[in-house]
């Protein structure tokens, strides 16, 4: 069985508060895009788990696509094993979800090839105990979450959207990103419901006017570079540009494909991990 588990952008990141137990409660909207890794699931005697791509990913208990075989496991009571791998092309630590994207592929793949029978619902709860982003990556579409990732309404998108997506400096720790946030004053929010108005509407000057991040500014204090690959995109006649997650990517939306794809090969030049990918309908690609 093949997967292919696609990365997301947040079009927006607000956080509305905090719980007690430490969990934020945010406002996001989120889109799957094209960018993608690929797993392969093989029936085993036990477990096991092999990546390539990236050669210092942790291949075992460390790993999030692992945990989720797991999770399934001790959810469902089932003790089938399966040759796990996951060929990574999505960045890592770059706020686009890749470990939740994996996790969520073989969450929905194995439950298909183990026969466990969970619904989506089922799934989307066993997600949620492995990351906040992991419901959202078995759902997938235009989606607005709120909470701690639970709620999710899917929303209907006029249009795909042509990126330019940089990493242009490594990773950053989620937790200072959120630390650092708390300490920081005057932190322009997204206009969500506009944004979502323009995304269902394909409105791109209301689209450029309405989309933020909250975390960018802290994210941008800590890693200077992603301030400037910013800057790039849009002097390069990005409609708008932004950081997703707690970074350290940015994207830049086109007006076309071509534009996009130009921009891309141009500014690889300076950042080596540069991509051209569109948003999609679907998060999730299974092919038994």
């Amino acid at each position: 069985m093949r997967i292919k588990a696609r990365a997301k952008i947040n079009w927006t990141l607000d956080i509305l508060g905090q719980r007690e137990d430490g969990y934020h409660l945010m406002d996001m909207l989120m889109q799957p895009v094209s960018l993608a890794d690929t797993i392969t699931l093989t029936p085993a005697g036990e477990l096991s788990l092999s990546t390539g791509g990236y050669p210092k990913l942790p291949a075992n208990e460390r790993n999030l696509a692992y945990r989720a075989a797991v999770a399934l496991q001790e959810a469902t009571g089932c003790r089938r094993g399966a040759a796990i791998h996951v060929e990574k092309r999505i960045p890592v630590g770059a706020g686009m979800g890749g470990g939740s994207a994996d996790a969520a592929g073989v969450l929905a793949g194995l439950n298909r090839l183990w026969g466990t029978g969970l619904n989506q619902e089922q799934l989307e709860a066993i997600g949620l105990t492995l990351g906040a982003d992991v419901p959202f990556c078995l759902r997938g579409g235009l989606t607005r979450t709120t909470g701690i990732g639970e709620k999710m309404v899917s929303l209907p998108c006029g249009r795909c959207y042509d990126l330019v997506v940089i990493q242009p400096c490594r990773g950053l720790s989620t937790s200072e990103v959120f630390a650092a946030y708390h300490e920081k004053e005057n932190i322009p929010r997204p206009a969500s419901d506009n944004a979502q108005q323009a995304l269902a509407s394909g409105d791109t000057a209301l689209l450029a006017t309405s989309l933020g991040n909250v975390l960018q500014a802290v994210s941008q204090d800590m890693r200077p570079p992603i301030g400037e690959a910013i800057t790039a995109l849009k002097q390069r006649g990005a409609i708008t540009a932004l950081m997703t997650g707690s970074g350290s990517a940015v994207f830049g939306v086109f007006a076309t494909e071509e534009d996009a794809r130009d921009i891309a090969r141009s500014l690889r030049n300076h950042w080596a991990s540069t991509f051209y990918c569109r948003t999609c309908p679907e998060s999730l690609i299974i092919t038994d």
